[in-house]
């Protein structure tokens, strides 16, 4: 399974891609809104855990802006 992880602490980052990395998840991960937004757009994903408040761009537009482009990954 593919994830597609967006978070801007380093240390939750480092324990969720760990734990998932653990049970056979390939994740990719960001730390800004900007830049999950055009992985988001670009990369096929199982799924994306996406924060709220993060650097450039938060959590909630990105995934406004990912489902007006028609992007419906879980």
């Amino acid at each position: 399974m593919r994830i597609l992880l967006i978070e801007d602490e380093p240390k939750i980052a480092d324990f969720i891609c760990a734990g998932l990395a653990e049970r056979g998840c390939e994740v990719r991960h960001c730390s800004d809104g900007h830049r999950g937004l055009e992985l988001g757009r670009g990369d096929a994903f199982d799924a994306i855990i996406l924060d709220v408040m993060l650097p450039g761009r938060d959590g909630l537009s990105v995934l406004k802006a990912l489902r007006a482009e028609g992007v419906r990954t879980p």
